[in-house]
Parts: structure tokens; sequence; C-alpha cells
């Protein structure tokens, strides 16, 4: 009777996964435990699994979907047995990838554990971490903001129109002038793209719409422009050359 009421999820296996800190960015490492207690009856486990997750919008048909979206997995551990009242400890430790999206705006990131016990409710569990910049986008982030704009938004969208590969999904940065470029830009949206090592910068610049050649432009979609910028960690050290690479990358536009 034990084993058919585990089987739909009374008195199951439970998980809980305890991470050792929150709070990362890209690249670093994340660890903790993974705390398996058995319930009434003796259940076979397949494997322990962790999924770094995310959710992006996907438009379909004037419609926004928003979709969940795995960046990473790891695999805990294979088969195991775990007896009724048991309790295992299953400490475990990867990296986050780079690409792994921020926590600014309303993009949330978190660990989901999937225990996989054949024939019966999967147990799993949910943690919310907090993903900050790296020391590279950091330093670009801070340049833009330095020339007066304000980020206005933070967002994941489906990235078909970038030929990303890896992931459906690419996190955009959407800036409004403030200074300068006040009254010459509606906005500019940033996407970062990092290594570690290196720092590219994907600029959209939307022009604003003054007198009826621009209100043309903007009607046939010709008011937008695409830039690559490329970045050492060298260069990202010396805040005056960024400042003006983006500086004279915008001004050629406006």
């Amino acid at each position: 009777m034990n084993k058919m009421l585990a089987s739909i999820g009374i008195g199951a296996a439970t998980v809980d996964t305890i991470l050792n800190t929150n709070r990362f960015i890209p690249g670093e490492e994340i660890s903790g435990t993974v705390q398996i207690i058995g319930g009434k009856a003796a259940q076979p486990v397949d494997s322990v699994s962790l999924f770094l997750m995310t959710e992006y919008i996907r438009e379909t048909d004037d419609k926004k979907i928003h979709e969940h979206a795995v960046v990473a997995r790891h695999k805990v551990t294979d088969h195991l047995v775990i007896q009724p009242g048991e309790t295992k400890r299953i400490p475990f430790v990867f990296r986050l990838p780079f690409d792994v999206p921020l926590s600014i705006g309303h993009t949330p990131v978190w660990l989901k554990t999937g225990v996989d016990i054949k024939n019966a409710v999967d147990p799993s569990d949910k943690d919310f971490i907090t993903v900050n910049p790296g020391p590279l986008v950091s330093k670009a982030m801070e340049a833009i903001e330095g020339l007066d704009f304000f980020l206005r938004k933070a967002k994941c969208e489906a990235a078909s129109r970038y030929n990303r590969g890896r992931l459906p999904f690419i996190q955009e940065f959407e800036y409004v002038p403030t200074g300068m470029f006040r009254g010459k830009l509606d906005e500019l949206e940033a996407i970062f793209l990092s290594d570690g090592k290196t720092l590219e910068i994907l600029l959209e610049i939307d022009k604003k719409a003054n007198g009826l050649f621009g209100m043309l432009e903007e009607a046939m979609d010709m008011d937008e422009k695409h830039i690559r910028l490329s970045f050492t960690e060298q260069e990202l050290q010396n805040p005056s050359l960024l400042s003006g690479k983006l500086t004279s990358a915008i001004q050629q536009f406006v």
C-alpha cells in the first residue's frame, strides 16, 4: 500500500536543495547540497539533476508568450535507493555559464532540482538566485550610464533575429537618453556578450523621428541602426576609451 501511495505522490520522497549562497556573477561556481528524505516506502531514484532556469518572451500572432528555458544542467548523481525515513545529502558544485541572464528588471533566474523516480511523481525543488553583472559588463553599463542614458528595462526575448544558437533567447537592456542625446534618440538597446576575458556589445540605435524625412524613415523602419563593438579586458579598464568608442558609434548615426 505504501509503495502504491508513493507512486502517486502520497508519502513519497521529498527533495530540498540548500545553496551555500544565492548571489553570483556569470562564470562563478554555484555549490550546495541536495537533500533527499525518504517517504513511507523504499524508492529507487534513477538520477538527480539540477537545472538552471529562466523565463523569456516569445511573440506569436501579436501575443506575448512566456516560455521557460534551461540555461544549464548538471547531473548530481546517478541511480540510488532512498529508504523509508532515510536522509541522503549529496554535495554538488558546477560553474554558471557566462551567458546566464542577469537578475535585472523582471528576469527571474532559479535552480530547479529534479529527482527522477520511475513510475512515480517526481519530487522537485525551486530556488531563486540573484545573478549580478560581472566586472566587464559592469564597466560597459557604467560607461553607458555615464553618457546620460537611463536603464528603462531589461528583458529576455526570443533570439531568432540574432541567430545565437545555444540559447533560444537573448537579454536586451533598453536605455533612454537624458543628456546630450535627448531629442536625438528614442532609445538605445544594448546586448552584452562576454566570456569573462572579452566583451562584445551589440547596440541598436533608435533615432528620433524629426521632420517629414524622419517620419518616413520611421515608417520604413530605417530609423534603427545596428552596431557591434568589441573590447578586451584591458581596454575596459580605460573608462575614457570605452566612453569614447560608445560616443563615436552613436554620433555616427545621429
